[in-house]
């Protein structure tokens, strides 16, 4: 995905709203399974990740993509856009 694709997709994001809410609990089976049918129905999801760690928010948002094959877009504070063509 090339800058002007994602400055797109930013700009299509910025007006959704937060799909998921992942805690400090991490990601269960039920979050999982969720963002999977998001994936599948919107293409484009935020997810909001409520953990105060900056470090593990990234990396919980790289996983969620790998496992979910998946493209991180953007990570702003607690919110991460993501999107599975």
């Amino acid at each position: 995905m090339n800058n002007t694709e994602k400055k797109q997709l930013r700009s299509i994001g910025h007006n959704l709203k937060p799909i998921v809410m992942i805690a400090e609990k991490g990601i269960t089976e039920a979050i999982d399974a969720e963002i999977e049918r998001a994936l599948d129905d919107h293409e484009l999801i935020k997810l909001k990740i409520n953990i105060n760690d900056p470090a593990y928010r990234k990396t919980l948002a790289g996983e969620i993509c790998s496992n979910h094959k998946a493209e991180l877009v953007q990570v702003i504070g607690k919110i991460a856009l993501i999107l599975r063509k």
